[in-house]
């Protein structure tokens, strides 16, 4: 059995979830077994009929738990897989995928691998594939456990609707205790694509030589449905805030677009969006770093580029 632990939130069933969800029907297939996710929060009754889009044979739902907390997931989590029997677990590469995923490895003894760009079978072991060295090196990764844990990176594994009537089932949570109570949830008002799930990012550095010129990248991003972020020299300048960061100390992405502006290329930023499918680098030193990686450079002044960029993106959309 494979379970997948799928993230939503008040219904909403995020986007790296459905690739997880794709993922362990595909490796469902492939080991001749059958895939489970599973939903656990408030709301997570609703994301059920998503999530049955993307071809699990079973979900099963915890919408009792009130409040996020990585013990109780993890506790539920564990104590699902352990009554499904189940050999692989897989969870998406996001903030509460890799804060609970090692819970459960540690709970049920389980070899955990992070980040992940591939997961194949080789003669019958399950062998994953993962970025190391800041994308300087692949590893290839043997699981020797019984159960074999993975989270994986957004926007690498594709994403395919294949709906089914999977039966729906409430997991009984009345014996987990979260271990801390929530006194107050405060939400950060973000971007309104989220930097993990977008196709599309616009990335801001020290080129852009202060915070005053970030809003012209925003208005970009808004004209193209793109997420804002930003390199660590601007984060750390104090520029913008540190949720924009993409890198190794930031976050990983994997748009399908990815357009650097002002962005060195710094190999801690390449560890952090080196995998998008197609990047494009403005710049107006032709030695940056950032040119070897990219797809498409145009070496000049940012500040002529984009201006021009969003004029003829205006006429044409």
């Amino acid at each position: 059995m494979i379970l997948v632990f799928a993230e939503q939130r008040n219904g909403d069933l995020k986007k790296a979830s459905r690739e997880s969800i794709s993922e362990g029907r595909r490796l469902a297939a492939k080991m001749g077994m059958e895939s489970v996710a599973l939903l656990i929060g408030a709301g997570s009754g609703d994301a059920a009929a998503e999530a049955a889009k993307y071809g699990p044979s079973q979900i099963r739902t915890a919408p009792d738990v009130a409040a996020y907390s990585a013990d109780a997931y993890a506790t539920i989590a564990a104590s699902v897989a352990t009554e499904l029997g189940a050999t692989v677990i897989l969870f998406p590469a996001t903030a509460m995928g890799v804060d609970v995923a090692p819970r459960v490895a540690a709970a049920l003894e389980a070899g955990l691998v992070t980040d992940i760009t591939g997961l194949e079978l080789d003669g019958g072991s399950l062998v994953a594939t993962k970025p190391m060295y800041s994308g300087k090196a692949v590893a290839t990764v043997v699981y020797e456990s019984d159960v074999k844990i993975a989270t994986l990176r957004s926007n690498v594994f594709p994403m395919e609707e294949n709906p089914t009537d999977a039966p729906v089932s409430a997991v009984d949570v009345s014996g987990v205790t979260a271990g801390a109570s929530v006194t107050e949830t405060k939400v950060q008002e973000g971007g309104k694509v989220q930097l993990t799930e977008a196709e599309i990012i616009i990335s801001g550095g020290r080129g852009l030589k202060g915070p005053e010129n970030f809003p012209m990248l925003q208005e970009l991003a808004d004209q193209l449905g793109a997420a804002l972020g930003a390199s660590r020299a601007a984060v750390d300048a104090g520029w913008i805030d540190h949720s924009h960061q993409v890198g190794q100390t930031g976050k990983v992405v994997s748009p399908k677009v990815y357009i650097a502006c002002g962005i060195s290329g710094a190999i801690q930023h390449l560890a952090g969006m080196g995998s998008s499918k197609f990047i494009i680098a403005i710049n107006k030193d032709e030695d940056a770093p950032i040119f070897n990686l990219a797809s498409l450079g145009v070496v000049g002044d940012l500040f002529k580029i984009v201006p021009a960029l969003k004029e003829e993106l205006a006429k044409a959309l």
